[in-house]
């Protein structure tokens, strides 16, 4: 069986959720539109300077790309921020690297993931994109294991133009997403 690219995978997808969903233009079925990557650090910034840098270094060799640090929005006594304090490292992905990353996320670092048993379908939100929350960076293959010594999170998000869950929950498994299998209700 030859492998398809994500690229083919969506074309397909369109031609069998033109027929499922009624579509009559190419431009109204479902398409991926990017991916977020984002690791929430928290006051951890406060006991260790060096851990935001760390964690975003790790964040670019698996993205590809360069994350951003995001600040608190407004100031809470009781986590001790300030607005302005550094609490997360964001990066967004579109086109190549987009598709590049999901191919590396189903192929690769799902299937290392332990006692991994498929995705649950209500990542799925209302408006049709996919929220996956990783326990362990260690799961990328560019991670080197030597040089690990605090293990963090993340989640991923993928945007796509679906109009509902439905249509969100068909297009991901028409391109490869392992959703869990649903048991039969006695």
């Amino acid at each position: 069986m030859k492998h398809l690219t994500i690229k083919q995978k969506e074309e397909s997808a369109h031609e069998t959720m033109k027929g499922n969903f009624g579509y009559k233009n190419v431009m109204a079925a479902p398409r991926l539109q990017k991916i977020v990557l984002n690791v929430g650090t928290g006051t951890a910034i406060k006991k260790d300077k060096n851990k935001n840098d760390a964690i975003a270094e790790r964040l670019a060799k698996i993205s590809g790309q360069k994350p951003s640090t995001r600040g608190a929005k407004q100031s809470v006594a009781s986590f001790k921020t300030r607005k302005g304090d550094p609490i997360g490292i964001v990066t967004t992905l579109r086109g190549k690297r987009m598709y590049a990353f999901w191919e590396k996320l189903i192929n690769v670092a799902l299937p290392r993931t332990k006692d991994f048993r498929g995705i649950s379908r209500n990542s799925v939100d209302n408006i049709g994109n996919l929220s996956i929350g990783i326990k362990e960076h260690t799961i990328f293959p560019e991670t080197a294991d030597e040089d690990i010594r605090d293990v963090f999170g993340l989640s991923v998000t993928i945007v796509c133009t679906a109009k509902n869950k439905k249509e969100g929950t068909a297009f991901f498994e028409l391109l490869g997403i392992p959703f869990k299998k649903e048991e039969k209700k006695k």
